[in-house]
């Protein structure tokens, strides 16, 4: 009997398009994999068994079936983004109950390509840090339980890593997919501004948040985000070597990036020089501001997202932070500074195309209720492990994390590739040439039986 957990979304939908496969059957085998090892991830906040199948059968009853690109596919959707019919909680009790009237312009997207969504996932209170937890659950990496998904699409990505589903979508303010992402080995892009429609009920971080996909394999990923963006990303036939610059160089001023990180970076460099790309050690010219910059936007961002709700029921990390960024909002809204971000690395990717990085600096913390402590030790614990990419947010270009080695731990390590905006299709390509030069293990461990 043919099993359909573990295959890539490309294959489950192609088979659903032939009729070898129904998509009733591959989204009950997702949902019987989800019942039996949710449990030890923590994927998902709610999971839509019965609307599930239901929507299946809708699907499978389709009369263009044959012209789906995901026909019969599950996915699953971070708990920020409107799903018809269920409630939006954003990770915290604060919030209401209230069931959404209507799909986010994503979702409707991806059920009008014939996806199925499975359920929503958890987040960190308001998607405002690097680790998922919150009142509604603990998401942690399927690599290595011990230690956090990271965030704040960790729920999402820890549904993916670990088999539950062939894709998912997320969103990226300060690095919320990519952060994910790199600990969970799963390759991911932070399209640039415009390329996918946003939308958020409690803002979008002024303009710093971006919605994306969660893959295990480029294609599917370049598949989701066609999809995501109604525009199709298409590859070259030969395309021509890139200028590369290489840098390990901590974005923020006195973390230090890890060893593997750096080792990872030097090596996937050194396949591409292989490959024929020009490869030049170089760092942007970041600004000394950067941080404080960064962290403006963050907590005004927050203390948007935040209104209405009552501070009675949100946690005491998320009030202090919301609490800050009020007395920032008015200086954020009339200023200037991601410009003068821009400004400052616009000359850089001039004379570069794309820039190679490290995606984090070091392995997520360990798992457990951030949400419980205190604001600083939650402030220290992401700028240390996940400083690299907050200034792909602020300038609003085109950032990937891609897998690339391991972690002495044996969890996946990755790097980070950046380029200049409308650069998404040459961000693709140089993934998928990483992931034929150095493939990565797609499920973890944890989801490697099918059943």
């Amino acid at each position: 009997m043919t099993t359909w957990v573990g295959r890539t979304a490309i294959e489950i939908a192609a088979a659903v398009r032939e009729k070898r496969a129904t998509p009733r059957e591959v989204v009950a085998e997702h949902l019987a994999r989800i019942e039996r090892l949710d449990g030890q991830v923590g994927a998902f906040r709610t999971v839509r068994a019965d609307a599930a199948l239901a929507e299946a059968d809708e699907v499978a009853a389709r009369s263009d079936l044959a012209e789906l690109p995901l026909a019969g596919v599950p996915v699953a959707i971070k708990d920020n983004l409107a799903v018809r019919g269920e409630s939006n909680r954003n990770g915290s009790a604060a919030t209401p109950e209230t069931p959404a009237d209507e799909d986010h312009v994503t979702v409707a997207r991806l059920r009008a390509a014939g996806a199925v969504v499975v359920g929503l996932t958890n987040v960190p209170e308001l998607c405002i840090v690097g680790t998922t937890d919150s009142v509604y659950g603990i998401a942690r990496n399927p690599w290595d339980t011990t230690r956090s998904a990271g965030g704040s699409s960790g729920g999402s990505a820890a549904a993916v890593a670990a088999g539950l589903v062939p894709v998912a979508v997320g969103n990226d303010g300060m690095g919320s997919l990519r952060i994910p992402a790199a600990n969970c080995g799963l390759v991911t892009l932070k399209p640039g501004r415009g390329v996918v429609p946003t939308g958020f009920d409690g803002g979008d971080w002024f303009g710093m948040a971006e919605h994306g996909p969660l893959a295990t394999t480029v294609e599917d990923l370049r598949l989701m985000l066609s999809v995501l963006a109604d525009t199709e990303f298409v590859r070259r036939d030969e395309p021509a070597p890139w200028k590369i610059a290489v840098s390990l160089r901590s974005p923020i001023a006195g973390v230090t990036i890890g060893t593997p990180y750096r080792t990872a970076v030097r090596d996937a460099a050194g396949l591409l020089a292989g490959a024929g790309h020009r490869i030049r050690r170089a760092d942007p010219p970041y600004p000394l501001s950067l941080s404080l910059t960064a962290l403006q936007l963050w907590t005004a961002g927050t203390a948007e997202s935040a209104e209405g709700l009552d501070p009675a029921l949100l946690a005491r990390r998320t009030r202090v932070h919301a609490a800050l960024g009020r007395r920032l909002l008015r200086t954020v809204r009339t200023g200037d500074h991601r410009e003068r971000v821009r400004s400052r690395l616009t000359p850089f990717f001039a004379e570069h195309d794309i820039l190679l990085m490290p995606a984090l600096a070091r392995r997520s913390p360990k798992a457990g209720p951030w949400h419980e402590r205190g604001w600083l030790r939650n402030m220290l614990a992401n700028s240390h492990y996940s400083p690299t990419t907050p200034p792909w947010n602020l300038t609003g270009w085109p950032a990937m994390s891609v897998p690339f080695g391991t972690l002495p731990s044996g969890a996946p390590c990755a790097v980070q590739l950046v380029g200049s905006p409308g650069s998404e299709a040459e961000l693709l390509e140089l993934a998928e040439q990483l992931e034929k030069l150095h493939p990565w293990q797609r499920t973890a461990p944890l989801g490697q039986s099918r059943t």
